[in-house]
């Protein structure tokens, strides 16, 4: 018999597989337009099939009016938010829907409790202890309250520090392993307790040691390690979904949240892997991370500038010529000049390729899409992994906003914060050219030797505008 209880199961089937092939879309950036498009389209189905199924289960017209206002405030909010937000602006804004899933989740945890074991006498209650399922019950809403709580905290921290309304750099507590590690065993025994004889009290201590726990774990991260941080936390916020869809029945949300928490850890797996750094260490808060930052305060020499005018010369004398952009092109809007810089070239014969470090920007393809927002084309834009080998035989090198990913320190240096990190040889060129603003440290704090290296030049100033000057002179 068709119902739209029936209805809208079939509907969270498509919405998953839709889902699914908008993952399979973005993997790439030939179809990622398209995968962007399955999303929207399967996120537009579950809504439909979610309010059809609140009229099936004869929700008062009061709820019905209620959820159909949250969304349409939920919308209008999005549309403004995606219209205003610039490309630089992005990281921190995909920090902050997180929190929003998070901060979702540990109301539905509180609501789950109130309906349940804060009414122990009420309709739910009894049906779900006939069916010896309330322990699961209760294990879901600690749970969910818990992963809701980290998320949600952890992505306002980083929220803030990639916007730098609060400092990169990683909070240092005494004992701050153990703290982590404290607080994991605490939940554990919370978990039990609450299991057993679910009680109010139980449920604020764990929300609020959730709550800081989030807030710590991503304070004690610094700024390099950020993208990775970035990528953990929409992890976090598929767990949370997930835990959500349990306690809601709702199949689609367990599924949606599986996908996107699976896939985020799996990111941020790939991403450490890029950076050698540990996947346990990074989620924990920077466990074995600390470095004593030697190195710092070492006089690498005096830089060597150079202007735009010499810029444009050295290229047009190039036969090849490899672009490594950095999050101050993003800042400075400089991929269209970039893209023209790139044609002007290669209509003069010169071999042009893009290297993109994995954590290059703020946010796991920053630059790939900031590159083909300007119509670079796909094929000369290059991984690390594709194109390190080819800087011994390439004539200049452009490193434009980029500082961390092409610091040898990372190679040279075992007391370097970002020791061991995999990065962009650019110094192996004949020609290295830097764009920055000044000689101040990169993201991660640490000086960087390359801008002191006898074949590195620096063009200082607003990138836009020595792109434009390069493109000017040619």
């Amino acid at each position: 018999m068709f119902t739209l209880e029936t209805a809208a199961t079939a509907a969270y089937v498509v919405a998953a597989l839709l889902f699914i092939m908008a993952l399979a879309g973005l993997s790439k950036h030939e179809t990622s337009r398209s995968g962007n498009t399955f999303g929207m389209a399967g996120m537009a189905v579950a809504l439909i099939a979610t309010i059809a199924l609140a009229i099936s289960r004869h929700i008062e017209p009061l709820g019905i009016a209620l959820l159909v206002g949250a969304m349409a405030i939920g919308a209008a909010i999005g549309l403004w938010r995606a219209r205003v937000v610039e490309m630089t602006g992005m990281p921190e804004l995909i920090a902050l829907l997180h929190s929003f899933v998070g901060l979702a989740a540990v109301l539905v945890g509180w609501n789950g409790y109130l309906h349940v074991e804060g009414d122990l006498s009420g309709a739910e209650a009894a049906v779900l202890d006939g069916q010896n399922l309330l322990g699961i019950h209760s294990a879901e809403v600690f749970i969910g309250v818990f992963i809701g709580a980290v998320t949600f905290t952890g992505s306002i921290v980083a929220n803030l520090k990639l916007s730098a309304r609060i400092t990169s750099t990683p909070l240092m507590l005494p004992g701050k392993n153990f703290l982590n590690i404290g607080a994991l065993v605490l939940f554990f025994a919370l978990t039990v307790w609450f299991v057993i004889t679910p009680q109010l009290w139980l449920l604020i201590v764990v929300t609020a040691l959730a709550l800081l726990l989030g807030w710590h774990l991503v304070a004690s991260i610094g700024g390099g390690d950020m993208p990775v941080v970035v990528s953990m936390l929409n992890s976090y916020s598929g767990w949370a979904a997930a835990a959500s869809g349990f306690l809601l029945s709702n199949d689609l949300l367990i599924v949606t949240g599986a996908l996107v928490g699976s896939s985020g850890a799996y990111l941020s797996y790939i991403m450490c892997k890029a950076m050698n750094r540990s996947f346990i260490s990074v989620i924990a808060g920077g466990f074995g991370m600390e470095s004593s930052g030697a190195g710092s305060d070492v006089d690498y020499g005096e830089h060597r500038e150079i202007t735009a005018e010499s810029a444009a010369e050295l290229l047009s004398s190039a036969s090849s010529v490899i672009i490594t952009p950095g999050y101050g092109m993003a800042v400075a809007q400089a991929q269209y000049g970039v893209a023209d810089l790139t044609r002007n070239l290669r209509e003069r014969g010169i071999t042009v390729r893009f290297g993109i470090h994995p954590v290059a920007g703020r946010l796991p393809g920053h630059m790939n899409v900031l590159l083909a927002e300007a119509k670079v084309p796909y094929d000369i834009v290059l991984e690390m992994d594709e194109i390190n080998d080819d800087f011994d035989d390439t004539s200049v090198v452009l490193v434009i906003g980029a500082n961390d990913t092409v610091n040898p320190a990372a190679a040279d240096d075992p007391s370097s914060p970002i020791a061991g990190m995999p990065v962009l040889t650019v110094w192996n060129a004949d020609n290295v050219i830097v764009f920055k603003r000044s000689m101040a440290s990169g993201y991660a704090g640490v000086q960087n030797p390359l801008f002191f290296r006898e074949n590195t030049q620096m063009l200082f100033g607003d990138a836009k505008d020595r792109v434009d000057a390069i493109n000017a002179a040619l």
